[in-house]
């Protein structure tokens, strides 16, 4: 492949399948896995490596990634429909499955996207199925030299990139959740419960990926691998306690929310109650003038003032004098 067709391979939104022969010195030499003359039986030089991506729904994936790893339960793994991140170690490998933010057009960033690697000493075989920036980042980093010099260096700045992806929407969230509880304290501004469902939903859904890749991050650290360095072990022990401080974030945002919805409930009830009291003084203050007037209104033989010309008059002064008795009454004890 030349350097042209690699520049135009690190423009397109992701790579659909790349290979690339790292040195361990920080120089990458890409090529097509679906294509290459190597075998996967032949020992790579000291310190190098090959890193071989496939996307999952593509026919030729599973039977290359058999032929490469000759495990089937690495293959299933590789291409499951389903899958959580996680860390398993099978024999002198390991089997890590990480989830980053989903870049497609239109996604929601909370929907994450999996990718899944086999990592052992001379080769790292990785499988995604939708757009990943981290994939992309990495791959530019590469064509500036600056490619990872070991297969645990590879996923050490790979789950890096991913806690990088995760931090804005974690950090944007928070700040949405400020301006919520700023409305809330605000007697005149509105609240939508549907921005906060949204905020919580969000906040559920990432928490959700973030404490199993945590604990995977953390499974690797620990286990005993050769071709996993000191520095390897330092970059991963950062990437696992920052993943755990956004736990913490996600873990404080819910909560947030939480009492978010309370105090715009307790503000609800407060103002319905307001104008349920509003609606009670009128009906009190009317009760009694309806009273009356519904017994002046019987059609009955003996009703006063029938031929005094006076008496009209007499009955809305009547009614006044007991609207303002009313009024006073209710000022005194505090209802108006």
């Amino acid at each position: 492949m030349t350097d042209q067709q690699t520049k135009n391979e690190l423009k397109l939104p992701t790579p659909t399948a790349f290979s690339y022969m790292l040195d361990g010195r920080g120089h990458a030499l890409a090529d097509d896995p679906l294509n290459q003359s190597n075998d996967g039986k032949s020992k790579p030089v000291r310190g190098a490596f090959q890193w071989q991506h496939f996307l999952r729904n593509d026919e030729r994936t599973r039977p290359e990634l058999l032929a490469l790893a000759g495990d089937q339960f690495v293959v299933d793994a590789l291409t499951a429909a389903e899958t959580r991140p996680r860390c398993t170690v099978h024999g002198d490998g390991a089997l890590l499955i990480l989830r980053g933010i989903n870049i497609e057009h239109g996604a929601q960033p909370e929907d994450m996207v999996s990718i899944r690697l086999w990592i052992t000493e001379g080769r790292v075989l990785s499988v995604g199925q939708r757009p990943l920036k981290a994939l992309n980042d990495l791959i530019s980093a590469m064509a500036r030299d600056q490619a990872p010099k070991s297969p645990g260096d590879l996923v050490a700045k790979l789950a890096l990139r991913l806690v990088d992806e995760v931090e804005p929407l974690v950090a944007d969230i928070n700040s949405q959740i400020d301006d919520l509880e700023e409305k809330v304290l605000d007697a005149v501004a509105e609240t939508s419960r549907g921005s906060l469902a949204d905020i919580r939903r969000t906040s559920i859904v990432l928490r959700r990926y973030m404490l199993p890749q945590r604990d995977a991050l953390t499974t690797l650290l620990i286990e005993d691998l050769a071709w996993l360095k000191e520095r390897d072990r330092s970059r991963l022990r950062e990437a696992s306690e920052r993943v755990t401080r956004l736990g913490e974030d996600l873990d404080a945002i819910r909560d947030r929310s939480q009492v978010v919805h309370d105090q715009l409930m307790d503000k609800r009830a407060e103002t319905m109650n307001k104008q349920m009291l509003v609606l009670s003084i009128v009906a009190a203050l009317f009760l009694p003038l309806g009273l009356l007037t519904g017994l002046l209104g019987i059609n009955v033989g003996g009703m006063p003032g029938v031929d005094n010309p006076y008496a009209f008059s007499i009955v809305c002064a009547l009614l006044l004098a007991v609207g303002g008795f009313q009024f006073w009454l209710f000022k005194k004890i505090g209802l108006v």
